[in-house]
């Protein structure tokens, strides 16, 4: 069960980034902030690959896949910083759980995988967890937790990376093959964190390279954090999908939102554990479902 230690050390690390990631969001903007952290992440993956497998030799479909699945996951990760930044932790995080249900959709159209009767009984489960995630027990069983998620920014914002992340997940798969999993690691973050640099420039200018180069000098120890635990935890996954079919592996990282929830609890006060822990493991066992087929 060593695939099961690896995949488990994924999703700690994955809700260890967002942690140390929303730290550096107190005083950072979401571009900064991803401009550090994915910048890490790449130069440790590249070294990685360096180390372990050399250059690998690029398929054909390499350069689509980065063009659209890089260009699509900028605007997923500013989402995503984005929705961390000025939401719960507890109350955004699981929503990247409700990927599987946008992917019933997109996979077919993009590889031809189709849904399967496992799928729908994932699914009701995933619109159940996300409705009570936001319930609180004064307003009972009414609409109030949807309108609630339809209201939140930050909900909204992380639905659209959710919905984002069904469509390049499918790309991750095309570049992977095309390449090596480190390879199209290193290529997508170092796409994201040069897509960030106009921001980050455009900020420079009006408030000075200096303010901005000292707010990242503050922050530099959650940011080079929150790359390391991302690239670890990407490899920690790269080496598990070796050892267990993707969908159990996925699953199993997806646990990350209920460590998120405690994180959001303990680090930074906030409330409603019992409604978004209960949440959350609805969800998170929708995808393990979904996961057995």
């Amino acid at each position: 069960m060593l695939w099961l230690m690896l995949a488990s050390g994924t999703a700690l690390c994955e809700a260890l980034k967002d942690a140390t990631g929303k730290q550096a969001l107190k005083s950072l903007d979401e571009y900064s902030v991803l401009l550090g952290f994915t910048s890490v992440g790449a130069l440790i993956m590249g070294l990685l690959m360096l180390a372990t497998e050399g250059l690998p030799t690029l398929g054909p479909d390499f350069g689509l896949a980065l063009l659209i699945g890089g260009g699509l996951n900028i605007l997923a990760f500013t989402l995503y910083t984005r929705a961390i930044k000025i939401a719960d932790l507890s109350l955004t995080v699981p929503l990247v759980t409700l990927t599987p249900l946008f992917l019933l959709v997109t996979s077919p159209l993009i590889v031809q995988e189709w849904p399967t009767e496992l799928d729908a009984i994932g699914v009701i489960l995933l619109i159940i967890g996300s409705y009570v995630l936001n319930l609180k027990p004064r307003d009972g069983f009414t609409l109030a937790p949807l309108r609630a998620m339809a209201v939140n920014s930050g909900s909204r914002m992380m639905i659209g990376v959710a919905f984002l992340w069904s469509i390049t997940s499918n790309f991750d798969k095309v570049g992977t093959l095309n390449s090596s999993s480190l390879f199209w690691g290193m290529s997508l973050f170092g796409t994201i964190a040069v897509g960030m640099v106009p921001f980050v420039a455009q900020r420079a200018w009006q408030q000075g390279a200096g303010c901005v180069l000292g707010e990242l000098r503050s922050q530099a120890r959650f940011i080079s954090l929150a790359g390391l635990f991302n690239s670890v935890g990407v490899t920690l996954q790269f080496i598990a999908l070796t050892m267990a079919p993707v969908a159990q592996v996925i699953a199993v990282k997806r646990m990350s939102a209920l460590i998120s929830v405690g994180f959001g609890y303990l680090v930074f006060g906030e409330k409603g554990l019992k409604e978004r822990l209960l949440g959350a493991a609805i969800m998170v066992s929708g995808v393990a479902i979904m996961a057995m087929d």
